[in-house]
């Protein structure tokens, strides 16, 4: 996972014209993010899930990530980009799929210094190894604990779901139609479904209308993921409270909007934090390449 001088001073520079614009722009402090006229995305339903783990298998087999049906893994890791979780809360009992939401405002890719986290086509958020200088910044900016460090690999990566992208998207950045990622084509009882994203929120409203008494909260059901956050394109419904499942209550702002806001308050008018985020990336740069050449020799 390494950097090169040429990709650290470009990236640099396209964070620090990007923070300078947003210093002189207050608007886009406050502006709230949009998902993107093509997003697509997944809606769980957890009230269809048998706890099977057949998605949790097909992902590694999709992502060349080692494990497999037999050793099913306890949680999300530098192996695991996906997970099914069994949970009960006064006495009632649901099965709860973790993984990377694709937030519409993604604190992982605003907090990212060089662009490693990007929101990219149909708004999937992918991880670039060759952006990234294991800063782990992403990893405290996700609200839902997400993104992963391979501590035990001499090269580590950050490991987080992206839909699949290498599957679902063509050499030109469009969808392939039919594509599936690997859990939502697994999937036996369809608990987990792809999809373009306003086709799937409409999907939920219309099992919530049909089934109210079904769904959390019991008899005013919600969308997680609609507006929670600043919104996700990864929609959840359940039977039971969504934070017993592990979802945090974040309010309809989202972390990413909450931090341009401290940022705007406490720097309007400076430049100092565009130049602080140069200086601390070319240290962990020079840094990790010093580290990189003592294990070579």
């Amino acid at each position: 996972m390494s950097v090169d001088r040429r990709t650290l001073l470009k990236g640099l520079a396209v964070a620090g014209a990007g923070a300078a614009a947003g210093v002189a722009t207050p608007a886009s402090a406050t502006t709230t993010a949009q998902a993107p006229p093509d997003a697509v995305g997944m809606l769980y339903d957890a009230t269809r899930c048998i706890g099977c783990r057949a998605c949790v298998t097909a992902c590694k087999q999709a992502n060349d990530l080692p494990g497999g049906l037999y050793d099913p893994p306890n949680d999300l890791s530098g192996d695991t980009k996906n997970i099914i979780k069994r949970l009960k809360e006064d006495g009632e009992e649901s099965y709860m799929k973790a993984q990377c939401m694709h937030c519409i405002d993604p604190g992982c890719a605003s907090a990212c210094m060089i662009g490693a986290f990007k929101k990219r086509e149909l708004g999937i958020i992918t991880w670039d190894g060759s952006r990234c200088i294991g800063c782990r910044y992403c990893q405290v900016a996700c609200p839902y604990g997400i993104p992963k460090f391979q501590w035990a690999t001499a090269v580590p990566k950050i490991v987080k779901c992206e839909l699949c992208h290498h599957i679902i998207v063509d050499e030109n950045g469009d969808y392939r139609e039919g594509a599936l990622p690997g859990c939502c084509k697994a999937c036996p009882k369809e608990a987990v479904i792809f999809g373009r994203y306003t086709d799937l929120l409409a999907d939920a409203q219309q099992r919530i209308a049909a089934h109210p008494d079904q769904y959390w909260p019991k008899g005013d059901p919600v969308v997680f993921g609609e507006h929670d956050g600043g919104g996700t394109q990864v929609l959840y419904l359940a039977s039971m409270d969504f934070e017993a499942l592990g979802l945090p209550n974040l309010g309809e702002e989202s972390t990413a909007k909450f931090a341009r806001n401290v940022q705007h308050g406490v720097y309007k008018g400076f430049i100092a934090p565009v130049a602080l985020y140069g200086i601390l990336g070319a240290v962990m740069w020079r840094n990790r390449r010093t580290n990189a050449a003592s294990e070579e020799e």
